[in-house]
């Protein structure tokens, strides 16, 4: 009895887990079975495939139709082994030349009357695909994706009659090409905000080290639209984090035409959100807002207004850079390094604070709201700055203030510092990362400015936590200066906005 085997893969998180496909074909009563650990989408798959082979007048011998998906305990979950198992069964009918089968990793889904339909994760799948050093095939419309990965030649088909005829070397079909750079048109200037200067400050701050910011102000004071802006003064994503985020919104079915996205993520979920939408979950474990923010921005606009599990799930993200999913049959990691920005009102009805708008209930009020914001996930952010309500005066100013341009300079010049420092650092890449001796070595005051950060951590009882951070944010600040040393002043300007609120 041969058996035919054709190379598939199972998605993992971000990673393409390689799967063999084997089919066999035996004597007895006709039937047509998939075992393998498939899930329902998986054992469905037969009769799509019938269904597709019967349109191109093929019919199924009167045998027992065996197909194992290798190897049999790990999961297998979605539509994308279809192509794989029709791909098996034609080789297993000497339609296909077992050569091909050997040398190519295929994945897609079927149509009933032999489509192929675009899938997620054909940009992991590439990558497992140049490791074997095999070509891929998969749908046309998931070829651009693909494409970006250099190793590996894509075969991208819209038909099952497509695939037959290109391996029996009737109608070859050409290699694909990946898919357009995305541009940053739309993004909103910072040119729109009037005043709110040192709210300003402090986005330019956290954008140069990736620090993470709290707003607090009243409604109508520019919160949201502030953070709406941060993508504007951020630098493209490098080649490595274009990569990796495009992995995250490959798995998640993002990618449109093949486009590799150069702009930075900015995720915004609303108060409402459930815990598997923001951190990740479901039945098959998909990346949560947290992760698809990976490498940009995650804006949590109310932040007291997000259940307070789902806060208390962010500590250990922002801490760590990455997030483990667990299942009952699967324990899935996803990076997720992101610049946290959150904002929220000073109180319940928004206006403490405000000599026009009297709260009153002050300042029991603000308590009760801003404490339902945890002091370790408050420890947790860099900076944190007040957003007041504007004048009629200032609002009627015309005045333009600096545009995103002139700040996203500033921002991609302290970066630059950044990644000539840590270039020979494994993991740290931001002044953000930096930990333990190297925070030591690289943010160390001047004598100065130790004596003011060890006055104030004394007197405003700084956690160890909190210290470090100050560090971190003066090293930044000090970056965007051009100084080569940390001094008082910065020490001073990282405490304004540690000591806020």
């Amino acid at each position: 009895m041969a058996i035919a085997k054709v190379q598939t893969v199972a998605f993992l998180g971000i990673e393409a887990k390689p799967v063999e496909v084997q089919c066999a074909l035996a004597p007895g009563l006709p039937a047509f079975s998939i075992v393998g650990l498939p899930d329902k989408a998986v054992s469905e798959a037969r009769d799509r495939v019938r269904a597709s082979l019967a349109e191109m007048s093929i019919a199924l011998p009167a045998k027992r139709i065996t197909i194992n998906l290798s190897p049999a305990d790990l999961p297998k979950e979605g539509s994308h082994f279809d192509l794989a198992l029709a791909f098996a069964l034609l080789s297993a009918l000497e339609i296909l030349p077992p050569e091909a089968a050997q040398e190519t990793l295929v994945l897609g889904e079927l149509s009933l009357d032999g489509r192929l339909m675009p899938v997620a994760g054909a940009l992991p799948a590439a990558l497992t695909a140049a490791e074997q050093n095999r070509a891929l095939l998969c749908p046309q419309a998931s070829s651009a994706e693909a494409a970006w990965v250099d190793g590996t030649r894509v075969i991208g088909a819209n038909t099952l009659t497509e695939v037959i005829r290109h391996f029996i070397g009737q109608t070859v079909i050409e290699a694909a090409r990946p898919g357009e750079v995305q541009s940053d048109l739309g993004l909103q200037d910072l040119a729109d905000v009037k005043g709110q200067e040192i709210p300003k400050r402090a986005l330019e701050i956290a954008a140069a080290g990736r620090h993470h910011l709290l707003m607090t102000g009243p409604p109508g004071s520019g919160k949201s639209m502030l953070a709406a802006r941060m993508p504007s003064i951020l630098p493209p994503l490098d080649p490595r984090e274009a990569l990796e985020t495009a992995m995250i919104q490959s798995i998640h079915g993002m990618i449109e035409d093949g486009g590799i996205d150069r702009i930075r993520p900015y995720r915004s979920p609303h108060h409402t959100a459930s815990m598997a939408a923001v951190v990740g979950g479901g039945r098959r474990a998909h990346p949560g807002e947290i992760s698809l923010a990976h490498n940009g921005v995650l804006f949590l606009d109310e932040l007291p207004e997000f259940a307070r599990p789902v806060l208390e799930t962010l500590r250990q993200p922002v801490e760590t850079g990455e997030v483990m999913v667990a299942r009952a049959n699967a324990h899935v990691t996803y990076p997720c390094r992101f610049m946290l920005v959150a904002a929220a009102n000073p109180c319940k009805c928004g206006y403490m604070g405000d000599a026009q708008r009297a709260c009153a209930r002050a300042p029991q009020c603000g308590a009760d709201y801003m404490g339902r914001i945890s002091g370790p996930l408050m420890d947790r952010f860099d900076l944190r700055v007040h957003v007041p309500a504007l004048s009629l005066r200032e609002l009627d100013d015309l005045t333009p203030g600096e545009s995103s341009a002139v700040v996203a300079a500033r921002v991609a010049a302290a970066r630059s510092i950044q990644a000539e420092r840590y270039l020979d650092h494994p993991t740290a890449r931001l002044n953000s990362d930096a930990e333990g001796q190297l925070l030591e070595h690289v943010a160390r005051p001047n004598d100065a400015g130790r004596e003011t950060l060890l006055k104030a951590a004394d007197k405003f009882n700084l956690t160890a936590r909190g210290y470090h951070r100050v560090l971190r944010v003066s090293r930044t600040i000090a970056d965007l200066d051009g100084d080569e040393h940390v001094n008082r002043d910065h020490i001073l300007e990282a405490l304004h906005f540690r000591l806020q609120l």
